[in-house]
């Protein structure tokens, strides 16, 4: 991939356009009184969980089409859906409707860009869940999809759409804790994993589509039931959960991409089931200095899932209830703001519904044709230091970032 430049990354969704959807303009914006009608693809558990409910809450927003390979998902879907959605395991049916405005994705990695780049052709908007990319040489593709055919493509980080998260961005850039040079990210928890029968029918399965552009294998249900622990369709905790919190750090510090990477990685409980590892821990070191490391693990859940930036005046600590702002040598006051509920380090917190925070910045921007908190470029970026991560650890050495340029 030819070296992602910032301009790349933050220049602004191209307006306007000369395709035209249905009889609405590329660039042209919806009247608030005009229903928008969402496609749902890949209806597993994320998105028929949590995705779809939130939409749902979001006025003028109607379910109306629904598609994944396996028959129980599609079903459980439609009963989530609006009455009436049209049903289907392709997703170029999905794409093919003059009636479908936009889509969300919640497919397995490797289909996130495929899909999107195949629903920016077909005119219609997405919401995408992270990470955007499987494989960094997908970026370009990607964001160059977004900006010739004028979509609205906002990225599954939905801590952007978050109140303290905005907030602290603010601090941040405001010079309150000073310069920074390190980050520390953790994703952890305490979670018993066994490998034991999903009892998947493999006749209710459209495996072959499920594979897409993934090497062809036999049926294996583990497989397709925990795909994200598998490199051929996922990129384990690194992409899976590192992602959301080093987002935050390329947004606060205006990162790029990481100059280089070192990781160690073990299965813990999960050898010979999974090929990713179950504890990880990558140290990324940014162009400035800046120090980034990350720790994730499903066997001791100490220090949960959060983000802290180290400042030369202060110290941010960030998770989904709230910020908490440590000062150095009392430097600045200490200062706080907690929105949410849930204890330090919660996966979740109800108070701070991040989904439809998230859905309703999309589903605005669809309406408006203004940049979304989490455009592609933001994903793309995202996601690069846990693919140099996963370089590192996979190759037992120090990763360079010219090496994943050269793909």
């Amino acid at each position: 991939m030819k070296k992602l430049h910032r301009r790349k990354f933050i220049g602004a969704c191209a307006l306007g356009g000369a395709a035209a959807i249905g009889l609405r303009g590329a660039g042209a914006a919806y009247p608030a009184n005009e229903a928008i009608r969402v496609g749902c693809i890949g209806t597993g558990g994320r998105l028929r969980g949590a995705l779809m409910p939130a939409a749902k809450k979001v006025q003028g927003v109607r379910l109306a089409a629904v598609c994944d390979v396996w028959d129980r998902a599609l079903e459980e879907a439609r009963a989530v859906a609006h009455e009436g959605a049209f049903a289907t395991k392709d997703h170029r049916a999905v794409l093919e409707r003059k009636d479908i405005h936009a889509v969300m994705v919640a497919t397995s990695d490797h289909w996130h860009v495929p899909i999107t780049v195949d629903a920016c052709e077909a005119g219609k908007d997405v919401y995408v869940e992270k990470p955007l990319t499987h494989d960094a040489s997908e970026g370009k593709r990607v964001i160059e999809a977004q900006d010739k055919h004028s979509r609205i493509v906002q990225v599954g980080t939905q801590q952007r759409s978050m109140p303290q998260f905005q907030k602290a961005h603010e601090l941040v850039k405001s010079g309150h804790i000073g310069e920074v040079q390190r980050v520390r990210l953790s994703w952890n928890r305490n979670v018993p994993i066994r490998k034991v029968p999903m009892g998947v029918d493999p006749k209710t399965v459209d495996w072959k589509r499920f594979l897409g552009n993934a090497p062809d294998q036999p049926f294996d249900e583990q497989r397709f039931r925990h795909w994200r622990w598998f490199w051929d369709f996922g990129g384990g905790i690194l992409t899976d959960l590192m992602v959301h919190y080093i987002d935050i750090a390329h947004w606060f510090l205006g990162l790029e991409h990481p100059l280089a990477a070192s990781a160690i990685g073990d299965h813990h409980q999960t050898e010979g089931f999974w090929e990713t590892p179950d504890t990880i821990q990558t140290l990324l070191r940014f162009p400035g200095k800046v120090q980034v490391h990350f720790e994730g693990s499903f066997s001791n859940a100490r220090n949960a899932a959060r983000i802290e930036l180290l400042g030369t005046r202060a110290s941010l600590y960030l998770d989904r209830g709230r910020y908490e702002v440590h000062p150095e040598r009392g430097q600045v006051p200490y200062s706080e703001l907690v929105p949410g509920k849930s204890p330090r380090g919660a996966d979740f917190d109800d108070a701070v519904d991040g989904e439809l925070l998230h859905v309703t910045n999309w589903i605005e921007c669809v309406r408006s044709r203004k940049k979304p908190n989490a455009p592609a470029e933001a994903g793309v970026i995202a996601v690069t230091g846990a693919h140099l991560g996963n370089l590192a650890y996979r190759a037992g050495r120090v990763a360079r970032w010219e090496e994943l340029a050269r793909a």
